[in-house]
């Protein structure tokens, strides 16, 4: 996996470093660091309006390759944006990723996230808030919202129609389910499909939410990774559905076991007991027993040497 996701990069590094010193200075308690070591970073973003407080958390991780080559991998979290407001507000991050490229970007990014919220507020009189994102603690909310978004970076137009809606006619990928694990009350199961473009990651989810039980969890995280052959380099993404820091987590740990093609999304139904830390631990756990048992990490050691050589496993054990 080095020579895919080229972590030794030391003027990239540097640059990070000094970014985030400079990130942290700024926004002083705003800014949270998850994962140094993963390069894992979270701040709270407000509109600093005392009336229509509105507020988002941006979580980014740092690819080894930013910010000479690859943009952050980020996912924003508000339970108020949705839809065509969230797509706008992506698309106002990528154009201004496209006009910096090469350059630090996180500064930008959060004060065009700051003046969205500031012109959000100002649009509407009455805005329903949730309450303000504590890093600290579990969010005991359940997020509404129908399906969550996974929608990511991928700047490369020629990957535009990856994304678009499937046909009818296509089928969704079998989906595996593991077994439930409770702790204090709360309830995690995994389920994994083999995914090899972000419409299929998309007919997954659907597939998914058509089960009432798994749709009434109070949270589904997800995590997916797909490698491009002929790019040599990944399309991923993750989704903290309200529990987070959770998403980046699981695809840290994608990452670490150097799978591809696959999704793995882990259900969470709250007991009503706070695990605190524990609830990433399991959720971790549930993922990577899945993927055991499925055979993605059977060939681990040898997808460093040949990528090719994890797809044998994966095909024989989902179809």
């Amino acid at each position: 996996m080095d020579d895919i996701i080229n972590p030794e990069n030391e003027g990239d590094l540097l640059a990070q470093i000094e970014e985030v010193e400079a990130l942290s200075s700024i926004y002083g308690d705003e800014w949270c660091v998850i994962d140094e070591a993963s390069r894992i970073f979270c701040i709270k973003i407000s509109n600093d309006l005392e009336e229509s407080k509105l507020t988002a958390c941006l979580q980014i991780i740092l690819p080894p390759d930013y910010p000479s080559a690859a943009p952050p991998i980020y996912q924003i979290n508000a339970a108020w944006l949705r839809g065509l407001e969230r797509t706008k507000l992506a698309n106002s991050l990528e154009d201004l990723y496209v006009d910096h490229v090469g350059e630090s970007i996180l500064y930008l990014w959060v004060e065009k996230i700051r003046e969205f919220l500031v012109e959000k507020s100002q649009s509407s009189e009455t805005v329903d808030q949730p309450e303000n994102v504590d890093m600290t603690t579990e969010e005991e909310e359940d997020d509404d919202e129908d399906m969550p978004d996974f929608r990511s970076l991928k700047l490369n137009t020629e990957n535009a129609h990856l994304f678009m809606d499937p046909a009818k006619d296509e089928e969704a990928p079998p989906i595996k389910h593991g077994n439930t694990f409770t702790d204090r009350r709360s309830t995690f199961q995994p389920h994994l499909a083999p995914v090899v473009t972000p419409k299929q990651v998309k007919m997954v989810l659907e597939k998914l939410y058509e089960n009432k039980k798994l749709a009434s969890a109070t949270h589904n995280i997800y995590a997916y990774r797909i490698y491009c052959e002929d790019k040599n380099s990944f399309l991923q993404d993750c989704e903290d559905d309200g529990e987070t820091a959770a998403g980046g987590r699981l695809l840290h740990l994608l990452q670490i076991l150097d799978v591809r093609n696959v999704m793995v999304v882990v259900s969470r139904w709250y007991g009503g007991i706070l695990l605190g830390p524990d609830r990433f631990k399991h959720i971790n756990n549930c993922a990577r027993n899945i993927l055991v048992e499925e055979g993605y990490t059977a060939s681990t050691d040898e997808a460093t040497k040949s990528g090719a050589k994890i797809k044998r496993p994966k095909s024989k054990k989902m179809k």
